[in-house]
C-alpha cells in the first residue's frame, strides 16, 4: 500500500504565566511515514533516534492503539518511518508531537473520518491538558482550556511580524515528571491574581503590539521560581532586560528557554547562551517562526 506522512510540530507550552493553558506552535517537525503492513516495524531516524523506541512501547504506536480502543475499532499492525528534529525532553512538545502524530495515524488506519478539532479532543484527552497538542493541531500561539463535556476549547492568536522567536536548547534534559514534582500542591490566592493578570496582559500585548508590556507580562509565580533550581541561570534569563529584548519564559516544562525579541536584535539570544555558559552549560539556539496551522497530512506517497 502506498504510505501516508504526517508533519506535526514542536511547541512551546505556557509562555509563561499561561501555566496549562497557553501554547505555541514552533516550525520544529516530527515527521511520520506510515502504511498498513502485517507485522509491526518501527525504525526511528533523526535527532535523539536513540530515545525514539523502536518496539512496541512506542509513543506513537500507543497512542494509536489507545485510540482504536477508545472507538472500539482494532488498530493493525503498521509501518512507521519516523524523522524527528525535535529535541527530546527539552520542553518542546515532543511527547505532544508523538501524541498527535499517533491520533493522527489511527484517523487515518481506521478511517475514523475525524476533522482536526476532534484530533485535537481526542489527543487533549490522552494527554490530559490541552496546551501543546492544541499548538500542534492548530498552529499560531493558541489560548485552550477543556470544558465540562470535555471537549477542547481553543482560540488562536497571531505573533505580530514585529516580534520574533527563538530557543535556547541547553545541553541536559530534563524529564517532565522532575518538572511537575517540584510544583506545589496549592497556591495563594495573590499567587493566583498575579498569574491571571499577566497572562490577560500578555494576550492583549501581543494583539496590539505594547512592545513595553512583554517583560511584565511574561512573568510567573505558578510554575519558573519553582523549575528555577533545575535549570541554572533561568532567574538571571528570566529579569533580563536589555534593547530589543521582549523577555523570555522557560519552554514548556523546561530546560529550554523561549526568548522573544524585536525583530534585528537577534544578538540578545546570545546573551542567554552566554548565561547557561557561566552556568558550566552549553546550549544552542534554534531560530524558528511560528506556524500558522499545525500537523500536516499528505496521502498517497
Amino acid at each position: 500500500m502506498s504510505w501516508t506522512e504526517v508533519r506535526v510540530p514542536a511547541t512551546s507550552a505556557n509562555l509563561g504565566p499561561g501555566f496549562d493553558a497557553l501554547g505555541m506552535a514552533l516550525s520544529i517537525y516530527l515527521e511520520c511515514r506510515f502504511r498498513p503492513v502485517e507485522k509491526l516495524l518501527i525504525q526511528p531516524s533523526g535527532r535523539d533516534a536513540h530515545m525514539i523506541s523502536a518496539g512496541p512501547e512506542n509513543l506513537i504506536w500507543q497512542t494509536a492503539l489507545q485510540v482504536g480502543e477508545h472507538t472500539g475499532r482494532p488498530m493493525p499492525m503498521i509501518e512507521l518511518q519516523v524523522n524527528n528534529d525535535i529535541p527530546i525532553g527539552k520542553g518542546l512538545g515532543s511527547s505532544a508531537a508523538a501524541l498527535v502524530a499517533g491520533v493522527v495515524i489511527a484517523d487515518e488506519v481506521l478511517g475514523l473520518g475525524w476533522d482536526r478539532h476532534k484530533i485535537l479532543d481526542e489527543a487533549a484527552r490522552i494527554e490530559g491538558h490541552p496546551d501543546n497538542v492544541a499548538a500542534a493541531a492548530l498552529g499560531s500561539i493558541v489560548a485552550s482550556a477543556i470544558d465540562t463535556d470535555g471537549i477542547t476549547r481553543a482560540v488562536r492568536m497571531q505573533l505580530p511580524a514585529r516580534y520574533g522567536v527563538a530557543i535556547i536548547v541547553p545541553d541536559f534534559i530534563l524529564p517532565t515528571s522532575e518538572a511537575r514534582a517540584v510544583l506545589p500542591q496549592t497556591y495563594s490566592r495573590a499567587d493566583a491574581v498575579f498569574n491571571i493578570q499577566r497572562s490577560a496582559l500578555l494576550i492583549a500585548a501581543m494583539l496590539t503590539q505594547t512592545t513595553e508590556a512583554f517583560h511584565e507580562a511574561l512573568m510567573d509565580r505558578l510554575h519558573q521560581p519553582y523549575r528555577a533550581r533545575l535549570v541554572p541561570g533561568l532567574s538571571e534569563m528570566l529579569e533580563l532586560r536589555c534593547d530589543g529584548l521582549l523577555g523570555c519564559a522557560l519552554s514548556g516544562a523546561g530546560p529550554s528557554v523561549l526568548v522573544f525579541y524585536e525583530r534585528g536584535h537577534e544578538e540578545v539570544c546570545d546573551q542567554m547562551r552566554a548565561i547557561f555558559q557561566k552556568h558550566g552549560h552549553g546550549s544552542e539556539i534554534l531560530w524558528a517562526h511560528i506556524p500558522d496551522h499545525g500537523y500536516d497530512l499528505l496521502q498517497g506517497l
